[in-house]
């Protein structure tokens, strides 16, 4: 082969090589813009190591990206993706706390495509998981508070053994032990300083009704409370940022734009506000902050810096970022009386319920037309799409009084009002929606009171609802009713209510993600 020859081959070569890593180059800056992301060292360094492979043809390279060819290579099992997800915030995967803001983001979006569905005990796996992969270690010097939080941690894991009582019924709970240990130290122990910073409608604002109620609830339930909240942040165990996601949304969101940029930029300058005028922050990288929202924008909203926050989410999706283990799963709870939170509350006895299964709703997303489509015209199981509008939607609530199983399928979020709605109305939820982690899955075992069937077990839901034996779903039956006060708002905070549930699974996940000393 002559050198011309020889020359021209590889100028072809390099041609297409060079133009592969403009490509790649050109991909890179049109993410990094349209996604409004950071320029991030890792990232890029890893995009232009690899280029140098292609370019150099170098087989033994090895790439130098946040996830490694070995472990990208696992993504066909079902524990390892969710792993991934689960510990963002470790270093094997970038650190939350940098100033980047975004960077995790884009991380959780990269391997969010490849999560599948998991099951109900998949998720208790990977919790159970997290409390030995995830730990925040104790700021140094270590305070008066920090000694109390390690105190209290020792406590819960050392609780003395119970059993059910008057007020809590054993089969319902993860460990009934460790959470009636864990809520009498919150009760006695902890103090939430609450930033005064933010003005009106964003922050400090409640709405009280509608399908995002339980993040105006608990702010308003949590501003006015004389127990739990302290004036002096050097006392606080936790540090709250009272901001409502929908107000957010109402108030910046431009109609038609199809942009969050710029509730997402509102939210990062407010924390880097907070951030360069106190210390609280940096003393824990924000690992003693949190939030609770209940738009489904909010895990966007949240990004960044928010990500190393306790997030109280209603949309808690693993596949948007949900962290199993430090994020909290905010009930969505429907309310249609601010003034009567409890109207309608309780249902049928089991004699008085002929419908084996009720659905009715928007047909949003592909998971309800495909309930529609196999058992829509079923004689004992009412799956309906939307159903005509009745004052105080008694018709709606009387079908789900009067069956025995409600099923919960998601829309377009994986959270539905549904799963509260069944219980408050005693009827056994049937959860449909892969990546959902259900509410305080920290204290409650939801196995023992509902019924989870993945999105691709549609067409076999009804020979899976026969199957469950009659004592079955009257043991069901009695946890749901059990477990119905945790899911109740009052006026005023009652023990074990919902507000109270929600600020004891925030100060769980951080009393246990600490490490001992």
């Amino acid at each position: 082969m002559d050198h011309g020859y020889r020359f021209k081959l590889w100028s072809s070569k390099a041609a297409r090589r060079l133009i592969w890593i403009l490509a790649m180059a050109f991909a890179a800056v049109f993410l990094v813009q349209f996604f409004k992301l950071p320029y991030d060292h890792n990232v890029f360094t890893s995009l232009l190591s690899d280029a140098k492979v292609a370019f150099f043809g170098k087989t033994n390279y090895t790439s130098s990206a946040l996830i490694s060819n070995n472990q990208s290579s696992d993504l066909d099992s079902l524990s390892v993706p969710l792993k991934r997800n689960l510990t963002l915030g470790n270093s094997r995967y970038g650190t939350m706390g940098n100033s980047s803001y975004g960077t995790n983001l884009s991380l959780s979006h990269e391997m969010s495509e490849k999560i599948p569905a998991a099951s109900i005990s998949q998720m208790d796996e990977l919790l159970q998981e997290s409390r030995t992969s995830l730990k925040s270690n104790p700021p140094l010097p270590s305070s008066a508070v920090d000694k109390e939080l390690l105190y209290a941690k020792s406590e819960i894991e050392s609780a003395p053994l119970v059993h059910s009582n008057s007020e809590l019924y054993e089969p319902v709970y993860r460990n009934i032990s460790k959470f009636k240990r864990s809520y009498e130290l919150m009760e006695k122990m902890l103090r939430v300083y609450i930033y005064e910073e933010g003005e009106k409608p964003i922050f400090h604002e409640s709405i009280l009704e509608g399908i995002y109620a339980s993040e105006g609830w608990f702010l308003k339930m949590l501003e006015s409370n004389k127990i739990y909240v302290t004036e002096d942040p050097k006392k606080a165990h936790l540090f709250y940022l009272p901001f409502s996601s929908r107000l957010l949304q109402l108030t910046l969101y431009v109609r038609s734009s199809h942009s969050r940029n710029n509730l997402i930029e509102f939210m990062k300058n407010y924390v880097e506000m907070l951030i360069q005028k106190y210390p609280f922050w940096n003393r824990t990288n924000g690992e003693d902050h949190f939030l609770a929202a209940c738009h489904d924008w909010a895990p966007t909203e949240t990004r960044g810096r928010m990500l190393n926050c306790l997030r109280a989410l209603c949309n808690a999706d693993i596949k948007a970022g949900f962290v199993i283990g430090k994020d909290v799963s905010l009930p969505t709870v429907y309310v249609r009386s601010a003034k009567n939170p409890l109207r309608d509350v309780g249902g049928e006895s089991p004699a008085k319920r002929p419908i084996l299964a009720f659905f009715a709703g928007y047909m949003h997303g592909n998971v309800r037309p495909t309930l529609l489509k196999y058992w829509g015209q079923e004689t004992d199981m009412k799956n309906l799409g939307r159903m005509p509008h009745v004052k105080g939607n008694k018709n709606y609530i009387e079908h789900m009084k009067t069956s025995k199983y409600c099923i919960c399928a998601r829309g377009y979020a994986v959270h539905s009002p549904r799963v509260v709605e069944s219980i408050l109305y005693e009827c056994v939820p049937v959860i449909i929606s892969d990546k959902y982690v259900p509410p305080f899955l920290e204290v409650l075992n939801w196995k023992s009171f509902a019924v989870f069937i993945l999105e691709k077990d549609i067409p076999d839901l009804k020979k899976i609802l026969l199957s469950i034996s009659e004592d079955k779903y009257l043991e069901m039956l009695k946890g749901v009713k059990e477990v119905q006060k945790h899911f109740l708002w009052h006026a005023e905070p009652v023990k074990y209510d919902l507000f109270q549930m929600i600020l004891h699974s925030v100060w769980y996940n951080r009393v246990l993600r600490l490490k001992s000393v």
